[in-house]
Formats: C-alpha cells, sequence, structure tokens
C-alpha cells in the first residue's frame, strides 16, 4: 500500500470495524429473536435466506479474532453490542449478555486495542418490533434505557461511544425501499423512522451525558450524488436524494433542522409535535464516524411519485456489490462537512471497504482490487486532512468477511477470509498490506 503511519498527524489511529449480528452467532447467549431473523426467514428477501444465527461464531472465537487486530498493529477496534442479546425482548436484563461484553472489553484491552462501541447496529429485538419497532415513538425509550444498561456494564472502559449506526439504512433503507428489516415500503413509517432514530441517537446522547460519558458521537453513513445529465431534472434530483441520503441526519444533529428538500415529502407524514425533539436531537456531541462506500448518479423520473428519482451505479470499476469505486467522494464528504457542518470536531472514517468474490488458494487469499482500494480511500483521507479536516482514525469494514445482511454470506468485505463451513479465518493479502502499510 503507497500509505504509511508516519503520513499521518500523531495519535492518528487504524482500526478495524464489525457489528454483533454480522458476525457474533445469535443461536445463544440468551440473545432474543430480532427483526433481522423474520425478515431473513420471510422468502425473497435475503440471499438463501442467510441470517445470523451462527455467523461467524464470533462469540465463542472473539480472543482469535482480536489477536488478528492486535497482530496487525491496528490501535482501535470498532464493535456493537447487540440490544437483543442484552435485553431479549428489549426491556429485559440477559446477564448472560452483559457478561460477554465484559469478557469482550476486556479482552481488548490486553491486547492494547481502544474499543470504539457502537450502542445499535441494526438488531432490534423482535418484541419491539412487534409494538412498530422504529416508527412507534416508545421504541426510542426503551433504547435509552438500553443504553444505561450496558453502560453501567461496560461505559468506564469504552474509548468511544457511537449511539446509531447509519441511520439512514435503519430508516429509509429499511422502511422506504424496502431491502432491510423490517422490509417496509411506506412514506408514513419512513417519516416516523427518520424522525424516531434520530431521537433515539438524541435520548441516548442525554442518558449518556447524565452519566458523565465522554468521547460520545454518532456513525452517519453518506453516499456521493453527482447528477446523471447537465439536465435541469439532474441537478433537482441532485439536490433531493442529498437531502435524504446525507443531510437529513447530520442537519438536524449539527443545526437542529431537516432539509426543506426532503420535508416536501415527509412533512405531511411526520408524527405531531417533532419540532420540539429537535433540541434534544442536535446536542453537542463529541465527534462523527463517516461511513462511505460509493457514489450514484441520478436524474428525475416524472413518472415515479415523490421523490421522483432514478438512480444509476457510476461508470468506475465496481465492487462485488456493483458500487461504484470513488476515493474522490471520502475526501469530498470529509472536507464538506468540516466546512458547512461540524467545524473542527474530530471526524473518524468508521467504515470503508469493499466485497470481493475472493477464495482461499494454497491456503492464502490474493486481493490486489482490495488493497488498491484500501491505499486510494486512506490517500483520499489524508488529502481530507491536508485541507482541513480533523480526522482522527480510519476503521476498515470489515475485518472479517462475514453476514452482509440481504446478501447473506456471499459478499466478502472482511480483511480476514472466513469459510463459513468451518469457520477457518484466513488473513488475506489486504490483511497482511495493511500490517506492513501502520507498523510502527
Amino acid at each position: 500500500m503507497h500509505f504509511k503511519r508516519s503520513d499521518f498527524p500523531d495519535g492518528f489511529l487504524f482500526g478495524a470495524a464489525t457489528a454483533a449480528y454480522q458476525i457474533e452467532g445469535h443461536q445463544f447467549g440468551g440473545a432474543g429473536p430480532t427483526h433481522w431473523d423474520t425478515f431473513a426467514a420471510t422468502p425473497g428477501n435475503v440471499l438463501r435466506a442467510e441470517n445470523g444465527a451462527l455467523a461467524c461464531d464470533h462469540y465463542h472465537r472473539f480472543a482469535e479474532d482480536l489477536d488478528l487486530l492486535r497482530d496487525a498493529g491496528m490501535d482501535a477496534y470498532r464493535f456493537s453490542t447487540s440490544w437483543a442479546r442484552v435485553m431479549p425482548d428489549g426491556r429485559t436484563v440477559n446477564t448472560q449478555g452483559l457478561d460477554f461484553y465484559d469478557r469482550l472489553v476486556d479482552a481488548m484491552l490486553e491486547r492494547g486495542l481502544k474499543p470504539f462501541q457502537t450502542l445499535y447496529h441494526w438488531e432490534l429485538p423482535s418484541a419491539l418490533a412487534d409494538q412498530g419497532g422504529w416508527t412507534n415513538r416508545d421504541t426510542c425509550v426503551a433504547f435509552a434505557d438500553f443504553t444505561d444498561v450496558i453502560t453501567d456494564r461496560i461505559g468506564d472502559r469504552v474509548h468511544a461511544i457511537a449511539t446509531i449506526n447509519e441511520p439512514w439504512c435503519v430508516a429509509y433503507l429499511s422502511h422506504f425501499l424496502g431491502h432491510h428489516a423490517p422490509g417496509l415500503r411506506d412514506i408514513r413509517a419512513t417519516a416516523r423512522a427518520m424522525h424516531h432514530i434520530n431521537l433515539a441517537h438524541g435520548m441516548a446522547m442525554t442518558r449518556l451525558r447524565a452519566r458523565g460519558m465522554q468521547n460520545c458521537g454518532v456513525v452517519l453513513n453518506f453516499d456521493h450524488t453527482a447528477p446523471l445529465d447537465d439536465s435541469a431534472g439532474a441537478a433537482q434530483a441532485v439536490a433531493t436524494w442529498d437531502a435524504i441520503m446525507n443531510r437529513w441526519f447530520i442537519e438536524a444533529i449539527a443545526k437542529g433542522t431537516y432539509p426543506a428538500e426532503a420535508l416536501a415529502g415527509f412533512a405531511a407524514h411526520m408524527p405531531a409535535g417533532w419540532q420540539a425533539d429537535m433540541a434534544e436531537i442536535s446536542q453537542p456531541v463529541d465527534f462523527l464516524g463517516v461511513n462511505y462506500y460509493t457514489r450514484h448518479q441520478v436524474t428525475t423520473d416524472p413518472a415515479q411519485p415523490w421523490p421522483h428519482l432514478a438512480s444509476h451505479d457510476g461508470p468506475g470499476a465496481k465492487t462485488q456489490m456493483g458500487w461504484e469505486i470513488y476515493p474522490d467522494g471520502l475526501h469530498d464528504f470529509l472536507t464538506r462537512l468540516a466546512d458547512e457542518y461540524v467545524g473542527d470536531l474530530p471526524l473518524f472514517v468508521t467504515e470503508n471497504g469493499m466485497a470481493w468474490d475472493d477464495h482461499v488458494v494454497n491456503g492464502a487469499v490474493d486481493d490486489p482490487e482490495r488493497i488498491r482500494f484500501i491505499a486510494d480511500h486512506i490517500a483520499a483521507t489524508g488529502r481530507a486532512i491536508a485541507a482541513g479536516a480533523n480526522v482522527q482514525g480510519f476503521f476498515y469494514w470489515s475485518l472479517l468477511d462475514n453476514y452482509e445482511w440481504a446478501f447473506g454470506y456471499e459478499k466478502r468485505f472482511g480483511m480476514v477470509h472466513v469459510d463459513f463451513d468451518t469457520l477457518k479465518r484466513t488473513p488475506k493479502a489486504s490483511y497482511h498490506a495493511f500490517k506492513s502499510a501502520i507498523a510502527r
């Protein structure tokens, strides 16, 4: 990789990220059912109807996985704590779940890894889904209660806490496009989820501050939006999609407002009195996590209902997901966020990575495409720092090949190959290249 640790400021953190439901295995340790189990069990939703019941069995193999992070010379590990493991019905505490995260955090510290915790990475307990999930304001209160429970157990040892991972996916991708659990396609449900997931963040921040917690923030995902052509319709489509995808959450958190282009469609469906929640949603955070993967080109499609959009993949090379590889988009978001929304607030690239059809050949996995992808995106991060963005770390997604939601176990994002029959871990060439690049 054409970068080295010394290219970055002192204290810059290099790490990798995972999510609980995607790697832990959910069939043991007292974990409760989630709306992802239900979604996967419904024909047509998930490739081969695969779910997270076993995943990578990180629940039993976490020591081996943390050794991989340590042995690569990584500084930090971004992990998530499963709500359905800690509180199987969303409300009642499972001591086995708390004990697991106790062991996990202690094991990180023993290996010199800074624990970056994410409270919610999508595993909503089924009991709360039965009551409307994120369309129901009460779910925000239950989430704040979960925040108290898990923070009281491990908050004294984690380095940083993010409240929500990718609220756009929780709300829009899942309630409007129907691609993720709960698989709805309903604008009223979407508007409520788009607001309530922000409110859940705000309520969690209130609980964290009440416990004196510092280094608390949120993780948002961004998709670079470009016009398909030079038409006025394409320009309008960019403004609309940028408002829904990129501006809705950061403007609520940084400015206490929602973009007019998105409210044009959502306003009639928003929960009553939503404006009163904006002060809690927009309380100060200590950092912003930035997840970035790709870009899309958009134009207006008048034949479609609001948001009247047609989206196309860009012209560049694609990953196994079919996503265009566009490193400049990461630079653009990091600098845009610093210039327009957060100023000198610490930024972390909390997810960036690519899926590829990797195979073990003679005991090794050669993935030069991923090596190039990582190097190009870390270079884009470096350019953003040079331009004044206060970026303090980079987490590759993901440490392990894992359960990739609606794509099951087919799409491989890991630096470490997982054989899903034997669960054998094989570090890929990209793992070894990353290790060499960040060596001290």
